[in-house]
């Protein structure tokens, strides 16, 4: 029987990764979590604001996103900041660390959500913004948004 999906499948954004970052190039990635963190992904309580990925020994891990205890979880609740692995193919690992090598970005969490029953990442491989680069962002989707007001008028 196959699992089904809710109506709003996005558990969490990471909305600070489009302001203070240039994307370019975005993977989806499994993790592996315990019970209890599966239950707090499904009451959405997730915070990845300064969490990012790291390769090491040639695996993925997740650090800095707090998953909060589950309310009912008794001593087997998981912690709520702890690494957790990314279930990455072994030539995509490959890939994102051979970019972290060269080209000096980062890779950082963009958003949570269920796909088939499952909780999944999706990653990106980004570079930093300057205050410069940022400013400009923000007056573009201002004069946007006044674009669309006035077409709407």
């Amino acid at each position: 029987m196959p699992r089904q999906t809710p109506a709003d499948p996005v558990l969490a954004t990471n909305k600070k990764a489009y302001h203070d970052y240039n994307i370019l190039e975005k993977f989806e990635a499994g993790i592996q979590l315990v019970g209890t963190e599966v239950k707090s992904c499904r009451e959405r309580a997730i915070q990845m604001g300064e969490g990012y990925v790291k390769i090491q020994n040639g695996q993925a891990w997740l650090l800095n996103v707090h998953i909060a205890q589950y309310g009912f979880g008794n001593r087997f609740n998981h912690e709520s900041k702890q690494q957790r692995r990314l279930l990455l193919h072994k030539n995509e690992i490959l890939k994102l660390a051979q970019w972290l090598g060269t080209k000096g970005g980062t890779l950082i969490p963009l958003k949570f959500y269920l796909k088939q029953g499952l909780v999944k990442v999706e990653i990106a491989y980004c570079q930093g913004k300057t205050h410069g680069d940022q400013r400009e962002t923000l007056r573009r989707r201002q004069s946007d948004l006044e674009m669309r007001r006035a077409v709407k008028r």
